[in-house]
């Protein structure tokens, strides 16, 4: 399992002192709080990560996600921000986010 140390090669943010309280996915339109208190499960591959809490489902696409499957897993994540447009066509080194979504269970 990843450490939660802070570390520059992730493209989420991860708290500084153990596990966060709550994950905060900003969206260009909205910003989610999720407590993690309704985190349910987490499931995905290297390029989506699906996180399921009790009244939402949120959805991060990119590359090299695998850190981030387990930085869930250990609640150690605080923020998560939706990239502009232009990420996907971006080069970068490490892990890339190109798509966050959430959506409400129903």
């Amino acid at each position: 399992m990843a450490s939660a140390s802070a570390s520059s090669s992730r493209a989420w943010r991860i708290a500084e002192n153990g596990r966060a309280t709550a994950l905060v996915v900003q969206l260009r339109q909205r910003v989610y709080v999720l407590p993690w208190s309704l985190f349910l499960y987490a499931e995905g591959t290297d390029a989506e990560v699906k996180a399921q809490f009790h009244t939402h489902v949120v959805l991060v696409q990119g590359a090299g996600l695998s850190s981030l499957l387990s930085d869930v897993a250990g609640q150690f994540v605080s923020q998560v921000v939706e990239p502009d447009r232009t990420a996907k066509f971006t080069q970068t080194t490490g892990p890339q986010l190109t798509a966050v979504s959430v959506s409400e269970n129903k």
